[in-house]
């Protein structure tokens, strides 16, 4: 009897203890999903903010490359642009042009341009330009300069230089928006600016 109930009591104590002990793992596994849960919503977040501003750097300043070219007409150095579409160019976009697509682009617009110049229209030398960059840029610009800081920092200063460049222009911050494409023209540019102070203060 005596040790029938012995069994019994260590039977019940072994339960206790292997339950408990799964317990304190179930609860240890919880709070660990929390916090990878937590962790992955705010990097994706941030990830997702870069990317967003990203875009909106490149299309802006694709958008500035071809006012310049239209109707725009500024005596800016808006070939920095080019640059600045190498360096904010999202990835996906980036390897396309950087692909056979970009070499077959930059082979056709060489071609027209030593064999047909007369049909090679003005308004095509920087785009061109800029698709040749893309494709013959080094490796070490390519996939090191461009994910990094220095990218970023030689993106902020292209953009600072050609908003202050286009307020002189203007005669002043409030010119700027007063004149005619004004709002667009000073919008691209700010564009340009906010994407590498957010991507600097995201990183």
């Amino acid at each position: 009897m005596g040790r029938t109930l012995m069994q019994e009591y260590v039977a019940m104590k072994t339960d206790t203890i292997v339950s408990s002990l799964i317990d304190s793992d179930v609860n240890e596994l919880k709070l660990a999903a929390k916090k990878l849960f937590h962790d992955a919503t705010m990097l994706g977040s941030k990830g997702f903010g870069i990317s967003f501003f990203k875009w909106i750097a490149s299309f802006a300043a694709i958008y500035l490359l071809i006012l310049d070219s239209t109707n725009w007409r500024t005596n800016m150095l808006t070939a920095l642009l080019v640059p600045y579409i190498f360096f904010s160019f999202p990835k996906s976009l980036f390897n396309f042009f950087r692909g056979e697509v970009g070499k077959w682009i930059a082979f056709v617009a060489v071609v027209l341009r030593l064999f047909f110049p007369r049909h090679f229209p003005d308004w095509l030398e920087i785009p061109g330009s800029m698709i040749l960059i893309l494709i013959v840029a080094p490796n070490i610009f390519a996939l090191k300069l461009r994910n990094n800081w220095i990218g970023l920092a030689v993106d902020l200063l292209i953009g600072c230089y050609l908003l202050q460049e286009h307020i002189r222009a203007s005669g002043g911050f409030k010119n700027s928006f007063t004149q005619k494409h004004g709002i667009s023209n000073t919008l691209g540019i700010l564009l340009l600016i906010v994407y590498p102070i957010c991507a600097f203060i995201i990183h």
